[in-house]
């Protein structure tokens, strides 16, 4: 049911999750939890390393299904982040929930898991029990395949719905909806365009999911978000999940949530292990400066990120000129063209990736060395998102930030934010004279007055074109009877205790 192209060729990654199913030749996971390889995320930093050591939560002791435990156990997942030890008792009991975390902390878990544990206790109707809205089609991918590997032992199926295709994969959406997928993950434009044609059936509903929501509403679905909504089931559960909290985010909690139970996190710093630099130039000096960048560190996985669309084809053609291997990422690409790049840059065939924030939190990959923000983000949590995609796994990596004089004072609350001061690189003397670091500087073009760099481009004509993509489902792995190998498990029957596999993190 239209598969993602790494699916096709055998490989399920969900790194959002930390984990990876390699399937057997037929398709489906093998009977062996060998085969179920787990990367444990490192998620350190300053503050971390200052304070005690926080007690963790064992999923074992947060009364989950049975059948959900063994997906655990086989994952090797034994104990909970501190946004999953918090948030899935109160989800387990019924309560909304306004959960503030960052990307990266296991966000995703904390909904799936108490969510699935609640469609176990409730009975097959043929309809829709779960729905989860998110802003961009990466991100729906990445929940699904989450939602695939957690439920393997339980029969609970899940489907990614994301946009665009064709009247035939139009149609097999519409069936699942209809014949009712147990989870649906879907952007908003998408389920509304089903929702609008009136035979999408929500009235058993168990649980909205609304996740990144500070994200959809920066891309304007606040109103979209609403209007699906009213379509749900008055008596359903709401798991509100967010990065950060501004004003309009309080006013989508109170208008979408019951008594909630609010579970915030603060705002992480950046890794410790993330070297981080910036370097003081004159915007027409970005392009060569890039260029001595990735060259001097020979790349093999990198990300450069731009704030804007029309620039990221511009940086593709200043790398590519200058013999540097790249592909682009931006929300005006066809789908297909998406899935081959994102393919291609995970198998590191692709050694550098210029995109766009769609893929600041929407993609979580282990081996990415280096991340570059080409302009600096256009808010300084952004930042902290963007090069969070760099040393993870116990890995090192490096983020570096091009400031000109138009950023500085952005860059400047950027620092206060991380409560650092980014290293100022030197820039080499063959590339001309730099400005002087100032965060109190209102900012100027400075030198240059074009974008000359290394293709001298004057004028600011850039073309871009649109794109459409098409929807993707799955459906998780028939509830197997392998689990029952686990020692002191037995098959059936709610809360019953056994023992765990290797300590690690979901």
């Amino acid at each position: 049911m239209g598969l993602l192209r790494a699916q096709e060729k055998g490989v399920t990654s969900c790194s959002r999750m930390k984990f990876t199913v390699v399937h057997n030749k037929d398709g489906c996971p093998p009977h062996d939890s060998a085969y179920f390889h787990v990367v444990e995320e490192q998620q350190e930093d300053r503050a971390k390393e200052e304070r005690p050591a926080e007690i963790r939560v064992r999923f074992e002791d947060l009364d989950l299904h049975p059948d959900i435990e063994d997906g655990l156990w086989s994952m090797g997942f034994e104990t909970a982040t501190p946004i999953q030890g918090q948030a899935i008792p109160h989800a387990i009991s019924g309560k909304d929930i306004l959960g503030i975390a960052q990307t990266g902390t296991g966000k995703t878990a904390a909904f799936l898991l108490p969510t699935m544990d609640r469609i176990m206790d409730t009975p097959k109707d043929g309809k829709v029990k779960a729905l989860i809205v998110v802003p961009t089609r990466e991100l729906a991918i990445q929940i699904d395949q989450a939602a695939q590997g957690f439920a393997y032992y339980t029969g609970i199926t899940s489907l990614a719905i994301y946009g665009g295709g064709t009247g035939k994969e139009f149609a097999q959406e519409k069936k699942a909806l209809t014949e009712g997928a147990d989870i649906i993950v879907v952007t908003p434009g998408r389920m509304l365009s089903h929702l609008t044609l009136g035979y999408v059936d929500l009235s058993s509903l168990e649980v909205l999911i609304l996740d990144e929501a500070d994200r959809m509403l920066d891309m304007g679905f606040h109103q979209d978000i609403m209007r699906i909504a009213t379509h749900c089931r008055k008596e359903r559960q709401t798991l509100l999940f967010s990065a950060t909290m501004p004003e309009r985010m309080r006013t989508l909690a109170h208008d979408l949530l019951q008594d909630p139970v609010t579970v915030q996190l603060a705002l992480s710093k950046p890794a410790a292990k993330v070297k981080q630099g910036a370097y003081i130039l004159f915007d027409h000096q970005k392009d060569a400066v890039l260029v001595e960048v990735l060259k001097e560190r020979n790349v093999k996985s990198g990300i450069v990120f731009t704030s804007r669309k029309r620039t990221v084809g511009q940086v593709v053609r200043a790398l590519r000129k200058a013999g540097i291997k790249c592909g682009r990422m931006s929300s005006d690409l066809e789908q297909s063209e998406r899935e081959e790049v994102m393919l291609a840059f995970r198998q590191q065939k692709l050694p550098i990736l210029v995109a766009t924030d769609v893929v600041s939190r929407g993609i979580d990959i282990d081996s990415i060395e280096l991340v570059v923000n080409y302009d600096v983000p256009p808010n300084e949590e952004d930042y902290v998102h963007r090069i969070g995609r760099t040393a993870r796994a116990e890995r090192k990596g490096e983020g570096i930030t091009l400031v000109t004089p138009d950023d500085m004072r952005r860059f400047g609350k950027i620092e206060q934010l991380i409560e650092k001061e980014v290293p100022k690189l030197r820039v080499s003397k063959s590339h001309g004279d730099t400005p002087k670091y100032d965060p109190k500087s209102a900012g100027s073009r400075g030198r240059g007055g074009h974008r000359g760099g290394i293709g001298k481009r004057q004028g600011s004509g850039r073309r871009h074109g649109g794109g459409k993509s098409f929807g993707g489902r799955s459906k998780g792995g028939e509830k197997g009877d392998q689990h029952s190998r686990r020692k002191g498990k037995p098959g059936g029957g709610r809360r019953q205790g056994g023992s765990k596999g290797q300590s690690s993190r979901a």
